[in-house]
């Protein structure tokens, strides 16, 4: 199954440019005006708050744009299964109030159903690595409007590949099944192995499965963010695809970098955007494949008091690699994927069998405000933060120290 939204691409900017914000705002006024959207009815998906984007700037010149012209304009928070954002958290967020509504995963009534992607399409689209019917269940704000317009930034993933596009409704706006899903075939591909990868992966392709199903025109404002700043490098306006696809190739430019050898430690402090490790285990997931068998990832991040906000079962399965739960499905097929991949994602790289138990190749240590009996019986490694040194490891050789982590990409020159 294919879209069929295919148009033809805007772009604006590039890698190692800086728009100006009122190159973005003529942009965004000039890539709606002929989008055929007037007297139309439009749901705007943007991201939460744990991605750098200048949400403000982009809805404010889409509300603009799109004001007096099209029949009704509403946003929906794509959280995935993150947290609720609050009525103040949405007014800072956006940079406004608009009518707005958050995407309430925990209510059933929030969805409505599309159809079924096959067991054959799935163990066709994954390479035989799964072979399950899945559901696909949708926010029903995007399928009661006429236009679903993504409005969101695109970075290097851990389970699809690049983010953006067509993620925005999976798993952004999407029922669990398609989540869990997706994210254990990533899981399976194993982060290291997914992550800034080019082109459509396995996981891409299921979740344009899943989208080709949404009847409402599908378009996006694919943007390249400079992280941690509201600064853009790009913008591409077009289908939730091909859209996507401009704006991926300037985040493989922008948002990776390469090093020639590997590192014994990595330090990653992590940004006030991740609240919990759910979130801020991007840290370890951005640095995995440059650190030499055996080192250590630490992440830094005191202001974190929880695993998961919103998945409290990690903390009875707590931090495992792929090869613990494959060597063990019986015991954990039945619990929720999605989280099963989390697990994975932040343990990386390692074997089970049921003589030797479980190696993993790296150390993960949290010094962050959960109690160390929590981060210990997740199968993690603690520090206490009262006791890390900053200067310390930025003055050792064989550590490196990364301010802002979990948006830019580490890879190796020889991978």
């Amino acid at each position: 199954m294919t879209t069929t939204d295919a148009r033809p691409v805007a772009t604006l900017g590039g890698a190692g440019q800086v728009l100006a914000e009122d190159e973005v705002r003529a942009f965004v006024r000039d890539a709606l005006a002929g989008a055929g959207l007037d007297g139309r009815s439009v749901c705007v998906i943007v991201p939460d708050a744990t991605r750098s984007c200048p949400l403000p700037l982009l809805l404010d010149a889409v509300h603009q744009a799109l004001t007096g012209k099209v029949s009704k304009l509403t946003v929906l928070v794509a959280l995935g299964t993150h947290a609720e954002m609050s009525a103040d958290e949405l007014t800072a967020h956006l940079g406004g109030d608009y009518d707005v509504l958050n995407h309430e995963w925990w209510k059933e009534d929030t969805f409505v159903d599309l159809g079924t992607i096959s067991a054959e399409k799935v163990a066709e689209i994954s390479g035989g690595l799964l072979r399950e019917d899945v559901p696909v269940r949708l926010n029903r704000a995007v399928v009661e409007h006429d236009v679903a317009l993504v409005v969101g930034p695109v970075f290097p993933h851990e389970v699809v590949g690049f983010s953006g596009g067509n993620k925005y409704f999976f798993p952004g706006v999407a029922g669990q099944e398609v989540i869990d899903l997706s994210h254990w075939l990533g899981a399976l591909i194993t982060s290291a192995g997914i992550i800034g990868t080019p082109g459509v992966t396995p996981v891409r392709a299921l979740i344009n499965e899943a989208a080709a199903l949404i009847p409402s025109e599908k378009l996006a404002l694919s943007v390249v963010a400079q992280s941690g700043t509201n600064a853009l490098h790009a913008v591409a306006f077009g289908d939730t695809v091909s859209s996507w696809q401009a704006a991926a190739a300037v985040s493989a430019q922008t948002h990776v970098r390469y090093l020639e050898k590997p590192v014994r430690r990595v330090v990653s402090l992590m940004p006030p955007r991740y609240q919990d490790i759910w979130t801020a285990a991007k840290g370890f997931y951005k640095v995995e494949p440059i650190v030499a068998d055996g080192g250590e990832v630490i992440l830094y991040a005191p202001h974190v008091t929880q695993l998961a906000a919103m998945h409290p079962e990690i903390e009875q399965i707590g931090y495992h690699c792929r090869d613990y739960f494959l060597g063990q499905w019986d015991k954990f097929r039945d619990l929720h994927w999605g989280v099963l991949a989390h697990s994975t994602h932040l343990r990386g790289a390692g074997t089970w069998d049921a003589t030797n138990g479980e190696h993993c190749r790296l150390t993960v240590t949290l010094a962050t405000g959960i109690p160390e009996h929590v981060v210990r019986a997740a199968n993690l490694n603690y520090l206490d933060p009262a006791d890390f040194d900053l200067a310390q490891y930025e003055a050792d050789p064989d550590t490196l120290v990364l301010p802002n982590a979990g948006e830019i990409l580490h890879r190796l020159t020889s991978r």
